[in-house]
């Protein structure tokens, strides 16, 4: 059932009918009237329209889905979809950047590496995160642990939510940009597979940083774009107020994405968003990276290195 006091404003028609249907039923207890052919007429209502509503969702309400404070996050993932994790730290320069996890763990009975980026949830959590905003060293320990995992042949699994690399002087002073730009390269030519999943948000270099994979993948109502619609709003008119008419124009979502050949697939979320169920959205992504690393494991690793080279090299349009 929707929760009414996390509703966003589309939602609105959804948290009426819970509503009504919550009213009925203290009704029928009260009275012992039997409302069963109400309840069944606005019971089916409530499904269309949660169908209708989340099938046909504007850029900007995909953005706020991506943000609900209960949406599953990397720890999250973690704890559901695999077992035996052990997390690494440090970048072995700098320190631990607590924005980006990532170790060893299994997965149906494979050793494999995951990492992906940590926001936190109440505000303690957020600050120990840095809000899931990785500084160099963030990047750096990702790529060492990439490393690590081609040094043992073991698949690399990426988990993408981050609202861009942390923008401070200090992380510019430290190097942000040749992070980011040594990660993608470093991830391109990488001799073990990838695997790469939008679970939230994915703004700039701060997620692309760890993007690079054979395959990448998007959840349903997860975004992917080089800004967010609240700054491209800023640059183009000045103002934060036009983020809808930006999340439109940026063409950020997963079905946006997908049709202009970016990504190589959208997860389906449970009816609501990945917040309503857990546990099934656990499942859901889980056989997706069974399945796929089941068949990268079968190529040939020189060739399964050009086929990624080859696959973002032919994304976009070149006009000479």
């Amino acid at each position: 059932m929707q929760d009414i006091k996390t509703s966003f404003n589309f939602e609105k028609p959804i948290a009426d009918l819970v509503h009504q249907i919550e009213k009925i039923n203290q009704v029928a207890q009260k009275t012992g009237i039997d409302m069963s052919a109400t309840l069944d007429d606005l019971n089916q209502k409530l499904e269309d329209t949660r169908h209708n509503i989340y099938q046909n969702l504007s850029g900007w309400n995909e953005v706020q889905m991506s943000r609900h404070p209960e949406r599953p996050q990397t720890l999250d993932y973690i704890n559901m979809v695999f077992e035996d994790f052990i997390e690494l730290h440090g970048d072995r320069y700098v320190k631990d950047d607590r924005a980006i996890i990532g170790g060893f763990a299994t997965l149906n009975g494979l050793t494999v590496m995951v990492i992906g980026h940590q926001k936190g949830r109440n505000t303690k959590e957020r600050q120990h995160h840095n809000f899931g905003m990785a500084n160099p060293e963030g990047y750096r320990k990702a790529l060492r642990l990439m490393r690590l995992a081609e040094k043992f042949n073991k698949p690399v699994i990426t988990l993408i939510d981050t609202m861009g690399a942390y923008p401070g002087i200090e992380a510019e002073e430290r190097g942000q940009g040749e992070s980011i730009a040594r990660n993608i390269y470093e991830m391109s030519i990488l001799r073990t597979p990838i695997i790469c999943v939008v679970i939230g948000e994915g703004a700039s270099g701060g997620a692309i940083g760890i993007g690079i994979g054979d395959r990448v993948y998007m959840l349903e109502h997860s975004w992917y774009s080089v800004i967010s619609p609240e700054s491209c709003s800023s640059i183009l008119y000045r103002s934060w107020d036009q983020k809808e008419k930006a999340a439109e124009i940026l063409k950020l979502t997963s079905k946006d994405m997908f049709n202009n050949k970016l990504i190589d697939g959208v997860i389906p979320e449970p009816l609501g968003g990945a917040h309503q169920d857990h546990a099934q959205m656990g499942r859901t992504l889980k056989e997706y990276l069974i399945r796929d690393i089941e068949h990268l494991n079968t190529i040939e690793t020189d060739l399964l290195v050009q086929q990624r080279i080859d696959k973002f090299c032919a994304m976009g349009i070149v006009n000479e």
